[in-house]
């Protein structure tokens, strides 16, 4: 299921690495979709502060006082969501799946990505050149990494692009149809919580009942949510960088996919500057990782006062000229101070080190083998998922 019914017919959009970003500088004051005033933060050091300052959290966001931040509520406002919590509340529920996203633990899972990027590969040479790669590799890739982690051999991948494009939606649906949506992906996530509490096996949503069950303090709520949030953040974000890094570099950095195939080192230098410098979604639709002060803090010599709304923009702080060279990005250059991308501090992405290893192997294994891939049409024609916190190539014809 895609929001290519909701693609309206205006000027083509530009590519993401294309798109102009908040210059850095001091905090300060805008303003939400919903009026509410948002202390926007840009700075690389002032973002970092935001995300690590137990004094600016995500729980005051919800609570009984808090002005309303989204027009449509989404996935990320589910407040007994861990995303949503924070102190030892969050940690509780974090301590129930971080283990299974160690470097440790993704290290073991590299020979089944590999295997399924080498078949998706041989599927693409098999139709033949032209193809549309998103369908047939970008998407797919991150499904059957999270479907085999989760064990959710069988998921219907339409019901689950439905619900995960409802999941992230900014402006492509109504609140009745995301509520509708978000309805029907709990009954899924509870359905595979009780079937693997009575059943359990050796997958990931198994070990997280067992862990919940045997140190208790979660909520069959919670981990209700947490099941449906790591399924949607399985594979959503993987697919959008994926996609969106293939745009740019068959489009305008030919030298760069060549080097990306011959060396292997060169695609983990390559993948950080990516994720770095090409952002998930628009800022119009994603002002930033928003927060809200429990008491005034001071960030970046602007004094913010008690109960306001913050945003970290981390698209900008990733392009911060106090932090990181001006000018297009060097991608066999080392990052050096790590970017925003994942976020900081407690809530900090639990999948990072898997999305790295799945860009890696996507880019590298099909820029190794498919060398002369290049895009079969115009920048200018690409058509694109819109509406939702995230932007990236609805289809995209590549030839070889």
């Amino acid at each position: 299921m895609t929001t290519e019914h909701r693609q309206a017919p205006e000027a083509p959009l530009v590519p993401l690495h294309c798109l102009r970003h908040a210059e850095p500088g001091p905090p300060r004051l805008a303003a939400l979709p919903t009026g509410t005033p948002v202390w926007l933060c840009t700075r690389h050091a002032d973002v970092r502060q935001v995300l690590t300052d137990p004094r600016i959290g995500r729980a005051p966001l919800y609570a009984p006082d808090a002005p309303p931040i989204t027009v449509t509520p989404n996935i990320l406002d589910d407040p007994d969501s861990m995303l949503n919590s924070d102190g030892p509340e969050h940690q509780r529920v974090r301590r129930t799946v971080q283990r299974a996203f160690t470097p440790r633990a993704i290290a073991r899972w590299r020979p089944w990505v590999a295997s399924a990027v080498e078949e998706l590969i041989d599927r693409l040479e098999d139709a033949g050149s032209p193809v549309e790669i998103i369908g047939s590799y970008s998407r797919p890739l991150p499904v059957a990494v999270i479907s085999r982690l989760m064990d959710l051999d069988g998921l219907d991948l339409d019901r689950l692009g439905h619900w995960s494009d409802h999941a992230l939606s900014a402006t492509a649906y109504s609140a009745e149809e995301i509520a509708t949506a978000m309805r029907e992906f709990g009954r899924f996530g509870h359905q595979l919580v009780t079937a693997r509490r009575k059943e359990p096996g050796d997958d990931l949503v198994s070990s997280l009942v067992r862990a919940a069950d045997q140190t208790g303090g979660v909520t069959e709520e919670q981990l209700t949510s947490l099941v449906c949030g790591l399924v949607v953040a399985g594979h959503e974000t993987t697919m959008t960088t994926l996609g969106n890094a293939l745009v740019y570099l068959l489009g305008e950095d030919r030298a760069a996919w060549q080097r990306i195939g011959a060396d292997p080192e060169a695609v983990t230098l390559a993948t950080e500057q990516i994720l770095r410098t090409i952002p998930l979604g628009d800022a119009d639709t994603s002002p930033g990782l928003l927060r809200r002060t429990l008491a005034e803090v001071e960030i970046g010599g602007v004094t913010i006062p008690a109960g306001a709304v913050v945003a970290a923009d981390a698209t900008a702080a990733n392009h911060d000229p106090a932090v990181y060279p001006a000018g297009p990005a060097d991608l066999f250059a080392p990052v050096g101070t790590p970017s925003l991308t994942f976020g900081a501090g407690p809530h900090h992405c639990l999948g990072a080190w898997l999305a790295r290893m799945e860009l890696e192997l996507a880019l590298h294994t099909l820029a190794r083998r498919l060398p002369g891939l290049r895009l079969a049409e115009p920048v200018e024609a690409i058509r694109w998922r819109q509406g939702l916190l995230t932007r990236s190539p609805l289809a995209l014809e590549v030839a070889w």
